[in-house]
Order: structure tokens, then C-alpha cells, then sequence
């Protein structure tokens, strides 16, 4: 069986495998042991990249990863993200404490700083006691190893980050076809993780909730494969169940990079439905935004929102 290929992860010696599992949707599997089942086929076939977040179903999703790599931790790179959303770096450290035990390791591969999608985020991260100088901490501790921040909202956010000349080893950002055309984060943010030689992690190859598939606005492999091709370490894939796995897998076993004019010509498919961003909701809704976030940032939740 032709083994996933792995990639450089950024300016350092460890490699990646292609295709991650997304964290998030092994919180919404049915049960505890479709979820280790479906982590541990992906393991076996190759994909060693692990991505998670402290809020994912209120630690659920956490708890259903450490369970599954227990006995397998040294055959994956784990990575889990602190949901501060503004608040200080002892917040930070006491979400990192409860993903350890969640995760059932004594340290991390990448902890990042999740979902910086309000435009005064970078300022409050990076504010004295903010979560940056948790991350200094907990890199110090040898309780990750490496670094990195996410986010899905506005380049403008990811390169505001950037902008403090913090030593970051990763960063995760969505990636697509539809990207390509409307607030792009392939034109403005890749190529100045590339200059850095920081790890671009891609996620939402689908668009997020594979609703641009649904519609016949693209077809899986396709997309999956463009993103794939794109300068990225892994893209993480959204995995609820193991017929979605495997497809995946098919994908990645099979990958070839596409050309310039491939994706030059996918590209050109999703156009029209990419202009006014309908397949890319986290950019123009809050939808995406998580509880606490909101919270944080004085938003009504969706609870308050939909009465």
C-alpha cells in the first residue's frame, strides 16, 4: 500500500505527514470508540499529524484523542491550541495543564493560540502578560516544543501577528480554491510565512463545512488536492467518520502535486462562487466563532442570537 507522504515541518528537522486529523470533528463522532478507531486507522495508514483545541467541545475532543494515542504517542506530532481569547498568560498555563492530562502526555509538539479573529487580538496576545509570554513559558518547560498561532478570519490579523517579529515555528490558516479569489490568505499571508520559514499549516480545504461539495461548486478530490498542493506542511481535514477517512486517505496515498496550470484552472472553476464569499462563512459571519471567543470579546453568543 503506497505510504502518506510526509513534508518538512517549516525551518526544522521534524516531518509531517500530508493530511492531519482535524480535532473538532472527533468531538462529534458518536462514540467514544468510533472516534479511537477512526484516529487510530489513520495512524496505521501514515498520518502522524494530530490537530486539536482546548475548547473543542469542552474538552471532549481532547479526551477522545488522548485516549486513542495513549500507546501510540510517539508515532504522532501533537498539537492542541490555548483558547485565552485575550485573557493572561495564567489562564494559558492552566488550559495547557488540562490539555496534558486531556491528551494523556507530558508535553506537546505545537501549541498555538487559537482562532485570532478579532482585529484587536494580536494586541491583546501580545500584551505584557498576555498569552505570547505563556507560550515563551511553557516552550522553556519542555512542555511543547514548538509554537504557533491560528486564525480564519482576515489576512490583515495573521499578518498584524506577524508584525511583532515573535519567533513563531507555525501557523495555521485556511486554505482553498475559493480562498484564492475573495480576502486571500494564500496571496498575502503564504508568502510571508514562506520568507520566514514558518510552518503554514492549511485547514478548511473544504471551506469549512464542505457546503461548497454539497452544492456542486467543487468536488472533494479536487479540492482536497489543491490545497494539498499548495506551500503548506499538512492540511488538516475535518474526519467524522471512517468513510470519510478513507476517502481522504485515497487521496493522499494517491497525491501528486498539482501544476501551476491545474490550479491555475481550478481556480478558474470556483471563480464566480468564490467572489462574494458564500463558501467561506468564516470570513464574512460569526458562525465559526467559538463560545468563548465571543465571550471574551463582549459578542452574544449564538444561543442569545438565535431568540
Amino acid at each position: 500500500m503506497q505510504p502518506i507522504a510526509t513534508r518538512p515541518f517549516g525551518a526544522h528537522d521534524d516531518r509531517v505527514s500530508i493530511l492531519g486529523i482535524g480535532g473538532y470533528h472527533l468531538g462529534k463522532v458518536g462514540t467514544i470508540r468510533e472516534a479511537v478507531r477512526i484516529v487510530h486507522e489513520a495512524i496505521d495508514a501514515g498520518v502522524t499529524f494530530m490537530d486539536n483545541a482546548w475548547e473543542y467541545h469542552d474538552g471532549v475532543s481532547e479526551e477522545r484523542m488522548g485516549r486513542a494515542i495513549a500507546d501510540r504517542r510517539d508515532r504522532v506530532f501533537l498539537m492542541t491550541k490555548v483558547c485565552t481569547h485575550g485573557r493572561n498568560a495564567a489562564v494559558a498555563m492552566r488550559q495547557l495543564e488540562q490539555s496534558l492530562r486531556r491528551l494523556e502526555t507530558d508535553h506537546l509538539d505545537l501549541w498555538q493560540i487559537h482562532e485570532c479573529a478579532y482585529y484587536n487580538d494580536p494586541d491583546r496576545h501580545f500584551a505584557p502578560g498576555g498569552v505570547v509570554e505563556a507560550l515563551e513559558r511553557a516552550r522553556a518547560q519542555g512542555k511543547t516544543r514548538y509554537v504557533g498561532f491560528t486564525g480564519h478570519k482576515d489576512p490583515e490579523i495573521h499578518l498584524r501577528m506577524l508584525a511583532f517579529d515573535f519567533p513563531f515555528d507555525a501557523c495555521q490558516l485556511p486554505l482553498n480554491g475559493f480562498d484564492r479569489h475573495f480576502r486571500s490568505f494564500q496571496t498575502h499571508v503564504l508568502p510571508e510565512l514562506a520568507r520566514r520559514r514558518i510552518a503554514a499549516i492549511g485547514m478548511k480545504s473544504l471551506g469549512g463545512d464542505g457546503r461548497a461539495v454539497k452544492k456542486r461548486a467543487e468536488r472533494v478530490t479536487d479540492a482536497l488536492r489543491y490545497a494539498m498542493s499548495l506551500p503548506v506542511c499538512t492540511t488538516v481535514s475535518g474526519i467524522d467518520s471512517l468513510a470519510v477517512l478513507r476517502q481522504n486517505l485515497r487521496i493522499a496515498r494517491g497525491f501528486t502535486p498539482m501544476t501551476a496550470l491545474e490550479r491555475a484552472s481550478f481556480e478558474r472553476t470556483v471563480a464566480d462562487a468564490a467572489a462574494d464569499g458564500r463558501f467561506e462563512s468564516y470570513k464574512t459571519t460569526a458562525e465559526h466563532e467559538g463560545a468563548v471567543g465571543r465571550e471574551q470579546h463582549g459578542f452574544p453568543s449564538q444561543e442569545e442570537m438565535a431568540g
